[in-house]
């Protein structure tokens, strides 16, 4: 395979470039999501009814797979006691309104309740910080229930866990693991401005990258583990089962009947492909056929211009060398 006119360097500087979250940003981030905390661990002590019990960042910033496009991040926000509501337009109400108290000199608009969270606006950096509420009934490994984004029912998780589970692939193959996320996490945010109705969640992304690391696919070239990621949709069509034995044994794993199931590593019965529909994995399946084919064409062009055009089909015109 031909290096010439794209190398591995080429590819990483791209990401550098164009992908990821810079590390200034990720700290800037980090730190709003400190002063939050720390904010409305101020007001728990002033106000014991609200029983907070942790605080802690998830989602792409916490696991180090964010994009630079990233203008938002979540917080999990663990809370308990007998006020706390369980329905969950109630529950995003609740929160909102201890939100508002937190922060008095805040308008309106910018702590607003959603389906599943709360958005906290800040309009200094223009961040939003999505605070997701979980409801916590004192399990010692941190599982409790959060709203789903998809359906909008309680969903049992653990963010302690997701966290080390990405972090544990991470060690395993140390920077390349997590860039080769980003890269695909970037085609597909390519692919959803190309193809109607397309849409792969980043959840999917990690999983299906983390059972092609635990069989022994190597990341460190970046056009390689890219095609390793392609060449699996298209073999499997999505019909293989993705699941993970880290935290539940196999044997509570169930029959899934969806069409795609891809299983939460940390909660067997979530399958969180659950609501993908046959047409929609087709159309994966036939944009995943189209970007191995372009790694194919430009490791075998034989000039920059070539090479440049089949990498600006899997990433856009962003992709300049």
């Amino acid at each position: 395979m031909s290096r010439e006119h794209v190398s591995q360097n080429d590819i990483a500087q791209f990401a550098k470039e164009k992908v990821n979250l810079p590390k200034e940003k990720a700290d800037e981030y980090r730190a709003q999501a400190s002063r939050l905390r720390d904010k409305l661990i101020t007001y728990v002590a002033d106000h014991p009814d609200f029983t907070l019990k942790k605080l802690m960042l998830s989602g792409s910033l916490a696991k180090g797979t964010a994009l630079r496009s990233l203008n938002d991040i979540d917080v999990a926000c663990y809370i308990s006691g007998s006020d706390v509501p369980k329905d969950t337009k109630a529950l995003m109400e609740y929160l909102a309104d201890k939100l508002r108290t937190a922060f008095p000199n805040f308008k309106p608009d910018q702590v607003v309740a959603k389906t599943y969270c709360v958005t906290v606006s800040f309009r200094g950096s223009g961040l939003d910080v999505d605070i997701v509420p979980i409801l916590y009934d004192g399990d010692p490994d941190w599982y409790g229930n959060l709203v789903s984004q998809e359906d909008g029912t309680f969903l049992r998780t653990c963010i302690p866990r997701h966290l080390e589970f990405i972090r544990s692939r991470k060690r395993i193959q140390e920077t390349h693991f997590s860039q080769v996320i980003r890269l695909a996490k970037y085609w597909v945010r390519h692919m959803k401005s190309e193809k109607e109705g397309f849409r792969f969640k980043s959840f999917m992304v990690e999983l299906i990258l983390a059972k092609l690391l635990d069989e022994g696919k190597s990341f460190s070239d970046y056009a390689e583990g890219l095609q390793h990621f392609f060449s699996y949709l298209v073999k499997s069509d999505l019909r293989d089962m993705v699941y993970f034995t880290d935290y539940y044994p196999l044997s509570e794993l169930e029959t899934y009947t969806e069409r795609v199931k891809i299983i939460d590593p940390v909660n067997a019965k979530n399958n969180a492909a659950k609501l993908y529909t046959t047409s929609q994995a087709e159309i994966i399946f036939d944009a995943a056929m189209d970007a191995g084919d372009a790694i194919d064409a430009a490791l075998a062009a034989t000039t920059k211009e070539k090479t440049v055009y089949y990498w600006q089909k899997i990433f856009g015109p962003t992709f300049q060398n």
